[in-house]
């Protein structure tokens, strides 16, 4: 009797998550219940799941809405049912048309009316209307008096109760962005909308028998069955499963003799034995669908790389998906993919920025878009944006709100207060917006519309209602496609090398720049900045306290850098070991048998699986289920406290001390959230090594190509600063020598017109355009002309620069352009041929300063170039010893001056806040500074800028910083340009 059950995935509506709704109904003995959340079947298979474990049939349908108002709820009569039901909802949700007012002719559903909405000779064969309890009073005025073999019992669940009914209302306001009292009753669910007990239900319509008869009979006639066994990906890439493994093993063993030579027994053996597994859990296709996007990119000269899981199988790097050698690394292909690993396996491919898009775009149009969509993800609510999001549907002002984010425990709260976060407490982790997922894509063997209805995001491509975890209880086995700025900055380095110096690159001869001495010694100094991610401080520290000069090292620090390893202080204990290999002791022999390449610390995921399989006696699987469980990819918390039980439980039985199993378990835990498999760390060493090789031999372009891709760790001016010290003549804009992006010619690089604030795209484009087509500008007149720039956008173009090759000044160029331009907004509509001649005007001696200029630069570009900021500083002091003497003064305390360059934030055991910094001196090189509690406390940072240091100056595995005792911002000269 329960056709209209919503949960909280009906977002900002629905109070009761799928396992709620489903524990309640078991408790009134109620037997079957029908899902139909509004506008959208995420929640079809969480709670098919649910209803399962308590033993009650789920039927699946969908609500219907246009806003507020209730058009029709479509219910299942079986799977084709529930695909009619996507299908139809995907057709407007895709093409952003409205629903209509009535249903179509479904062959499979059933299609319930609000109650008045159609009278009973509109009705067709398969179409009814829902009466409510409150609504059967009106049965004696309506023309369904008569035809009550049409109405069904009608009672829409939305929340538990009162205290459910309250948070509804809570959600309905945040939805529209209204205060509580503005609400209307069409915003809201009726108060009745609970699961009421079966019994006190029947109570309601006893007098209607008809219409209970004609409820179970549409419920006896409807079915679902939700398939969780099986893979549902594309099940072949040929015309069958035979040609798919005759087809992938051609192609590994041509990729075997491409990347071992034709007679390397072992990596014969291993891809035999790969091709064994994959073919016998049916993942061939797989493979093939990867290895032909792959190819695709190829084709189209796209850079990639091959990350994650996948790097550790062999057939990957044959069939160039990863350039990771797993023989090298003795990576073991079960942790790609084993008989019992309890999830499928997935490939992360990287691409540029700049071309992700047109690799969807070709998976879509190869694969079909019934079949393929993009994976979606569930945005929750949580913590501060809760409070944020309810203090505003109380009107509270901004002031008030910050508050109460800032002290929720506060002991003097008023009632609305405790409201907020009596309410907000049961928001916690509930839907709030469907979104995308990274990106993952599925491609289906069946059409996705017998699993979820699409979402048209931003974004332009389908994209499924639920997210990673359903997929994954499905059987889906996503492809990630991703896409980072690193590909496009290493892309981009060699185009510039090869137009700058006439020097080609193949930048996949990782094994060779894996020798290059240069490359091994910029690894080891830790000059890695704009490199793929080795360049953060923390990064840099670590390289040079490993003296890390060979890949093998580098793949290891790719992990230790991740947060687990650094707070769990193994971080600090692995270079320690790393250094002193004989003077630790590991906690256990089988931390020496299993993990003596890392010295007894565990680095990768792989560690964990080995440590609480072979320390802990946990089977893979259970392991391998720990192990995604704290990254975050398993959702059972019930299944991860069972695991957890049971590795306790071995251990006690295994006659460890409670002392010992606590260490191991607070390492693991402390760790594995956070860690990099090996292969995926091995993944990212390879382009850094590509980046590291690029940057050691062309460095000026190297800069160029990262500051035109944006993105890295650093603000651009310290790109700019890295060209700088590379011997680059850094240049503002200039209409006659700049592009849109970045440029270089030789050692002059002209920064783009893309930099320079509020400056129109279509003329920072059309600039360069204009000036191949038909020449360089020779006056602000001839500019105007030819690009018909306004007057707001030539003062842009004045002010940074552009035009100094008139040997004009600023002042002199701005009453030119007055004079051409006037006080007209508008730009010139036409191009003329022959321009007339202009009168000329005699001005007095106008000056120009180095500071003005710096200050114009400062508000356009965010950054000085015509100086540096400690040429604006009042004074001549550049401190006592500069970057790199700090070695040679171990100890002492020193002043020194610096830029600020990035702050890192870090919270102490006691709570207290801690800074570490990052600035350059006057020559541009980094140094690292410490500022515990006690120091920040007095002497706090005041926002980007330079400030005198004092501290000792420590050192620690060889790598020196300043430990800060007390610290100041410097004065910098006058803005001049207002006076």
């Amino acid at each position: 009797m329960y056709l209209n059950c919503h949960t909280y995935f009906s977002l900002r509506y629905g109070t009761l998550s799928p396992e709620e709704l489903a524990q309640q109904a078991a408790s009134h003995h109620i037997d079957t219940l029908v899902i139909t959340d509004i506008n959208n079947s995420t929640s079809i298979f969480d709670f098919v799941k649910a209803c399962q474990e308590h033993k009650i049939t789920p039927l699946v349908g969908i609500e219907f809405r246009h806003k507020n108002t209730l058009l029709f709820t479509g219910i299942a009569k079986n799977n084709e049912g529930f695909r009619e039901l996507n299908q139809f909802l995907s057709e407007h949700t895709l093409t952003k048309k409205q629903l209509p007012e009535l249903a179509p002719p479904f062959e499979h559903c059933f299609i319930i009316y609000p109650f008045s909405k159609r009278t009973p000779d509109q009705l067709a064969a398969h179409e009814f209307t829902g009466i409510r309890p409150q609504e059967l009073t009106r049965l004696v005025a309506s023309p369904y008096r008569q035809h009550q073999d049409k109405l069904l019992v009608w009672q829409p669940v939305t929340f538990k109760n009162r205290a459910g009914y309250e948070l509804h209302r809570h959600l309905r306001a945040i939805d529209k962005n209204i205060l509580l009292s503005q609400l209307q009753p069409d915003d809201l669910a009726t108060e009745t909308e609970w699961l009421v007990p079966p019994q006190r239900l029947k109570q309601a319509y006893k007098d209607y028998p008809t219409i209970l008869e004609t409820t179970k009979q549409l419920i006896n006639n409807c079915s679902f069955t939700a398939d969780f066994r099986g893979i549902k990906n594309k099940q072949t890439f040929t015309s069958s499963r035979e040609d798919d493994r005759l087809l992938l093993e051609k192609l590994a063993m041509d990729g075997l003799a491409y990347r071992y030579g034709k007679n390397n027994r072992k990596a014969q053996e291993r891809v035999e034995k790969e091709l064994n597994i994959i073919n016998s859990l049916g993942f061939a296709a797989y493979f093939l669908i990867t290895w032909d996007i792959i190819r695709y990119s190829l084709s189209r000269g796209f850079y990639h790389v091959g990350r994650g899981s996948g790097a550790n199988s062999v057939v990957a790097y044959c069939l160039k998906i990863t350039d990771v050698d797993p023989i090298e690394l003795d990576l073991y292909f079960e942790r790609f993919l084993n008989p019992r690993r309890s999830s499928p396996p997935d490939f992360d491919i990287d691409y540029s920025w700049k071309e992700r898009d047109e690799i969807q775009d070709y998976i879509f149009k190869r694969y079909g878009r019934e079949q393929t969509a993009l994976l979606g993800a569930m945005s929750t609510f949580q913590g501060k944006s809760i409070i944020r999001e309810l203090g505003k549907v109380y009107g509270l002002p901004k002031e008030e709100i910050d508050q109460l984010v800032e002290h929720p425990e506060g002991e003097h709260h008023d009632s609305v207060a405790r409201k907020i976060f009596t309410i907000g407490s049961r928001m916690n982790n509930f839907p709030n917006l469907r979104t995308i997922h990274a990106g993952g894509i599925l491609i289906s063997e069946k059409p996705l519309a017998y699993y979820t209805a699409l979402d048209m995001p931003p974004k332009g491509f389908p994209t499924t209602q639920w997210d990673m975890y359903v997929a994954e209880d499905l059987g889906f086995e996503k492809l990630d496609i991703l896409s980072q700025r690193g590909i496009g900055h290493i892309k981009e380095c060699v185009e510039i090398v090869a137009a700058n110096r006439g020097i080609n690159i193949d930048v996949h001869q990782v094994e060779t720049f894996k020798q290059d001495p240069t490359v091994k010694e910029f690894l080891k100094q830790g000059e890695t900045n704009g490199c793929f991610y080795i360049e953060s401080p923390a990064m840099r520290g670590l390289l040079k306290k490993l003296q890390c000069d060979n890949y093998i090292s580098l793949v290891a620090a790719s992990s230790i850098i991740r947060p687990g390893v650094a707070r769990s202080g193994m971080m600090r204990e692995y270079i320690n070991r790393f250094h002193n290999p004989k003077g630790f002791k590991y906690l256990h022999p089988v931390m020496k048998e299993q993990l003596e390449e890392t010295y007894g610390v565990m680095v990768y995921q792989e560690d964990v699986l080995k440590v609480c399989h072979h320390f802990a006696g946990l089977d893979l699987a259970d392991a391998d289920v720990l192990r995604r469980a704290m990254s975050g990819k398993y959702r059972s918390k019930k299944e991860f406290q069972r695991i957890v039980d049971k590795f306790f439980e071995n251990c006690k039985a295994k006659g460890y001390p409670d002392a010992l199993t606590k260490e191991v378990w607070r390492q693991i835990e402390s760790f594995a959230g956070y860690s990099f498999s090996k292969a995926h760390s091995a993944s990212y060493a390879v382009e850094s090594f590509q980046s590291l090789y690029l940057k050691a031999h062309f460095p000026r372009e190297f800069m160029v190509a990262v500051i035109n891709n944006f993105g890295g760790f650093y603000h651009t001016s310290v790109y700019v600063n890295e060209a700088k010290r590379w011997g680059a003549t850094i240049h503002p804009p200039c209409v006659n020598h700049s592009e849109f992006l970045t440029a270089i010619s030789k050692a002059d690089i002209y920064l783009g017109f893309i930099h320079i604030q509020s400056l129109e795209k279509h003329l920072a484009q059309q600039i360069a355009e204009e000036r191949r087509f038909r020449g360089l500008f020779t006056g602000l007149e001839d500019f105007i002309q030819r690009t018909g720039a306004g007057r707001e956008q030539m003062i842009l173009l004045i002010r940074i620069g552009a035009f100094r090759f008139l040997n004009k000044t600023k002042a002199e160029l701005l009453w030119e352009v007055h004079m051409l331009l006037g006080k007209k907004e508008d730009t010139p509509q036409t191009k003329v041929l022959f321009a007339p001649q202009q009168k000329k005007f005699e001005l007095p001696q106008l000056t120009q300063t180095i500071a003005e200029d710096a200050y114009d630069e400062i508000e356009l570009l965010g950054f000085p170039v015509s100086c540096s900021q400690f040429d604006l500083l009042q004074t001549p002091f550049r401190g006592a010893i500069t970057a790199n003497e700090l070695s040679q003064h171990i100890g002492k305390k020193v002043r020194m001056v610096g830029q600020l360059v990035t702050i890192k934030y870090v919270r102490t055991v006691r709570r207290e806040t801690m800074h570490f910094a990052t600035f350059f001196d006057h020559k541009g090189e980094f140094f690292d500074t410490t500022h515990f509690p006690s120091s920040l406390k007095a002497y706090p940072f005041k926002g980007y800028g330079m400030y005198l240091i004092l501290g000792k100056i420590v050192e620690e595995f060889g790598f020196p910083s300043i430990e800060v005792e007390k610290m100041a911002k410097l004065p910098i000269v006058a803005d001049p340009r207002g006076s």
